[in-house]
């Protein structure tokens, strides 16, 4: 019953996860407009999703934490690495106006998918509700 109602809400979970961490990419991207030879990065979507829907159990491999003194606490990070998110690289933006200090991030691309996502992000919260009620709706009698 459990694993059924995990594929149920699968697709959902992973396009959550995949816009969360797009979202932290196009941030970044935002955060270092003015860092000098700083490469904008951003991802495939589409790609990205159905890698981590075909992949089922590597989607969101666990990032052990390092531990730099015994004193730290033991802990795991969902990622799965620096360049890359759940198995598909990350991409390098087109450039499309060069600018003198080697710096590729577009603002108002960055802040139009910024926003996009954000959008794209609260639809899939909008659908996991619609699917939370609608099983609550089948549950309860009458």
């Amino acid at each position: 019953m459990v694993s059924k109602l995990d594929d149920y809400f699968r697709f959902n979970e992973l396009a959550l996860n995949l816009r969360s961490q797009r979202q932290q990419l196009l941030a970044s991207n935002i955060a270092n407009a003015d860092t000098p030879n700083y490469k904008a990065r951003d991802i495939n979507f589409a790609d990205t999703l159905k890698n981590a829907l075909d992949n089922k159990t590597a989607a969101m491999p666990p990032l052990q934490l390092a531990r730099t003194a015994a004193a730290h606490v033991t802990g795991e990070a969902a990622g799965s690495g620096e360049g890359s998110i759940a198995g598909s690289p990350l991409l390098y933006r087109t450039v499309t106006q060069g600018s003198v200090d080697g710096n590729t991030v577009d603002m108002d691309v960055e802040r139009n998918e910024f926003v996009d996502n954000g959008i794209r992000y609260e639809a899939g919260v909008t659908a996991v509700n619609s699917q939370i009620k609608a099983m609550i709706n089948a549950i309860q009698p009458g």
